[in-house]
């Protein structure tokens, strides 16, 4: 999962402090590398680094980037290395030169990058994924032959895109002289949303990968990118947009709502927020007809089951407590790469206040449960606070198989639950007992916000993937990648990219 945000302004230069508050709360999104281009008299200007946007960005970075327009991203890695090289965005000098950033997965990675060296005679430097659909797009628009581009010519080139490429993407990119564009797959599984500010210096354009970025800059809401559709954005602020694939449909990844988008943000016109308290009303209603236990108070894992436990607490009539605080100078646990980080990391991100668990019975409530650290640990945490009783709620599902679409869930063996029952799930994480969400439910506490969406990717939950291509040699695959980057990894001393005007 990564940020992504373009911006194009109709007459100031100071676009890149916005693409950097943008990145900024986006930055739950990806924590691992953040990066700048912007675009000025016909040259890019590029700034991106390993870590928080904060730490990634100074005054001196910012005021040379010079530009009206450009895009910005923050890094989740899944696909690749998490190397300083494959900080994005990326780019690529022909046709036009072209800068690009990407959000999601792909997979037919293999197939594309040997397509791309042998008939497109393009050169891929990273193991990234997001650099083979750069490059898809560039060969694809290189093959027109034009010294003059237009809106057009971007969306044949989108259209080729999707006949070419499978698996999750929504991107941005710029053109210098010309504008920005972004584009969404046919499948919509990754968020893509447009919107518009104007005010007396001008009217300004933004692409982002939620809506929270949008709102808490001034933006207006335009409408949700379609899943297939192509946007143009020109330097006079024309707006095109185009129907890019002839086999769209709307299959957003259930578990944006689940875990990882603010629940401030509206993703396809559904309202996270209210998903989350359906979330909490469904697990309650289940609670209420399966348990006899006494519940003596409802404690969230913070931050994102708030909502849902908020609102489970006053569906059952039982106080609701903020017994654990979390530090804020820790980062998302789930998203750290390394199981021997996450370890490390759950017992400095909360710490727990005694006397809301001290002789009580305790009902903790998270999003989900993935691969079991941060569950087993906290359950520790409620019993050294004195709990009578602890006992575990998820508002998802038991996640049992791979996310191959831009979520760090590769593999099985890192699913507690994958070949566990429930009652199997407890005894491992330490709980008295545990109850999941349905995926039934869990799915019409989504609909609810846009009935006419009828699929949602649930493929962590039930193993089937909207993209038809995965199968369990595809799922070995990316096992042995994922090992033999990390083997590198530890071999291979750093390495960062120098292209453009490097701001340094």
């Amino acid at each position: 999962m990564c940020g992504i945000v373009g911006i194009l302004s109709t007459t100031k230069k100071d676009t890149a402090i916005y693409i950097y508050d943008a990145l900024t709360i986006l930055q739950h999104r990806g924590q691992d590398a953040a990066g700048i281009v912007t675009s000025h008299k016909g040259r890019f200007y590029m700034r991106k680094s390993n870590g928080l946007v904060r730490n990634a960005f100074r005054t001196k970075h910012i005021s040379g980037l010079l530009g009206d327009m450009g895009i910005g991203h923050v890094r989740y890695p899944t696909a690749g290395s998490s190397s300083g090289a494959e900080a994005q965005p990326f780019y690529v000098n022909s046709p036009y030169g072209i800068t690009f950033a990407h959000n999601g997965n792909l997979t037919n990675t293999a197939e594309l990058a040997k397509e791309l060296f042998e008939q497109d005679l393009r050169h891929i430097n990273t193991n990234s994924d997001s650099e083979i659909l750069l490059n898809v797009f560039a060969g694809e628009l290189a093959k027109l032959e034009k010294q003059r581009i237009n809106e057009k010519d971007i969306f044949t080139s989108i259209m080729q895109v999707h006949k070419r490429v499978r698996g999750a993407y929504a991107a941005v990119g710029m053109i210098p002289g010309y504008g920005i564009f972004g584009f969404r797959d046919p499948n919509g599984i990754r968020p893509l949303i447009l919107g518009k500010r104007t005010t007396k210096g001008g009217t300004k354009y933004m692409l982002a990968s939620e809506s929270v970025a949008l709102t808490a800059l001034g933006y207006k809401v335009t409408r949700d990118i379609a899943p297939g559709e192509g946007v143009v954005i020109d330097r006079k602020g024309n707006i095109f947009t185009k129907q890019c694939s002839d086999k769209s449909q709307y299959s957003p990844c259930i578990f944006e709502f689940v875990y990882f988008a603010r629940p401030d943000s509206v993703i396809d016109n559904i309202s996270v927020y209210k998903s989350r308290l359906r979330m909490g009303e469904k697990l309650a209603e289940k609670i209420q007809n399966e348990w006899s236990e006494t519940i003596d108070v409802v404690i969230p894992i913070p931050d994102t089951s708030r909502v849902a436990a908020l609102q489970l607490a006053q569906k059952l009539g039982v106080k609701y407590s903020e017994g654990l605080i979390k530090n804020r100078y820790i980062a998302r646990t789930f998203i750290m790469p390394g199981q021997k980080q996450r370890k490390k990391s759950v017992r400095q991100k909360l710490s727990a206040i005694e006397l809301e668990f001290k002789g009580r019975n305790v009902l903790l409530v998270d999003d989900s449960i993935v691969r079991g650290t941060t569950s087993q640990q906290i359950v520790q945490m409620a019993r050294d606070a004195g709990a009578k009783n602890v006992f575990f709620a998820s508002a998802a599902p038991a996640v049992r198989y791979p996310n191959v679409y831009g979520i760090d869930m590769a593999s099985n063996k890192e699913f507690i639950a994958h070949d566990k029952t429930a009652e199997q799930v407890c005894t491992a994480i330490g709980a008295d007992k545990l109850i999941y969400q349905d995926l039934d439910d869990l799915i019409w506490c989504v609909q609810q916000g846009n009935p006419s969406i009828k699929t949602f990717d649930n493929s962590c939950f039930d193993g089937e993937y909207v993209t038809g291509d995965i199968d369990k040699n595809y799922l070995q695959s990316i096992e042995d990648i994922r090992s033999d980057t990390a083997k590198q990894e530890n071999n291979t001393n750093e390495s960062s990219e120098l292209i453009c005007n490097d701001v340094e």
